[in-house]
């Protein structure tokens, strides 16, 4: 699902990824660990196409991604990737529903086929009650698993999560830490993971550690 060989990147003088390789298969949930600094975050997020390497190559679902335009590449990410992140970036003024739509709303999708599948993913997450709620009416837990919604919303080939437990408390981290599998197993949904937390990088399929902008 995901190759990248030989990624390097710098920022100034720091040489922060120093020709990383990286395999991974379809339906496979990979946890990269390591210490702050080591260049776990900016790794996804190249390869997560957020940001570019200064060399190397990237095929995400048999689609060479340094060969598209800045145009393809954003309607690429639209309807390949999906995205976690720590902080769950929901808009405050739209409801769960109308979070959950907008990655399909960029796609030009119909807006009632838009939100049926928002309520469809939202009740698979339980939250099949919170539907109109907005960000503030809903609970850390909640708020994260609407954002898990989105980043599902155009059935992607790849989801990148960037320390998705990360702000949560310890029962709400397990909580999604299930729905992630849970989601492997009835999807073959692809995961890699940015984690701190090493009960999540135990459980996954590889755990692979990152040091001084290597994997060891």
């Amino acid at each position: 699902m995901v190759k990248a060989t030989n990624i390097e990147k710098s920022y100034g003088n720091v040489h922060v990824l120093k020709g990383v390789d990286i395999e991974i298969k379809k339906g496979e949930l990979v946890s990269i660990v390591g210490k702050s600094g080591a260049g776990k975050s900016t790794l996804l997020h190249i390869l997560g196409t957020l940001d570019n390497a200064d060399n190397g190559n990237i095929t995400i679902n048999d689609q060479n991604i340094n060969k598209l335009s800045t145009k393809q590449l954003a309607q690429f990410r639209n309807t390949n990737i999906g995205f976690i992140f720590q902080f769950h970036h929901l808009l405050p003024e739209f409801t769960a529903v109308e979070n959950v739509c907008i990655p399909a709303f960029i796609q030009k999708t119909n807006k009632d086929v838009a939100e049926k599948r928002a309520k469809e993913l939202l009740d698979y997450l339980g939250l099949s009650h919170r539907l109109t709620h907005k960000p503030t009416q809903l609970s850390g837990g909640e708020q994260q698993r609407v954002a898990v919604a989105r980043a599902l919303m155009n059935q992607p080939s790849v989801v990148f999560a960037d320390e998705p437990s990360g702000n949560l408390d310890s029962a709400s981290s397990q909580e999604l830490h299930q729905l992630l599998f849970d989601l492997k197993k009835d999807f073959q949904q692809t995961f890699i993971i940015v984690t701190h937390n090493e009960e999540l990088a135990a459980m996954s399929d590889r755990r692979l550690v990152m040091e001084d902008g290597k994997f060891i």
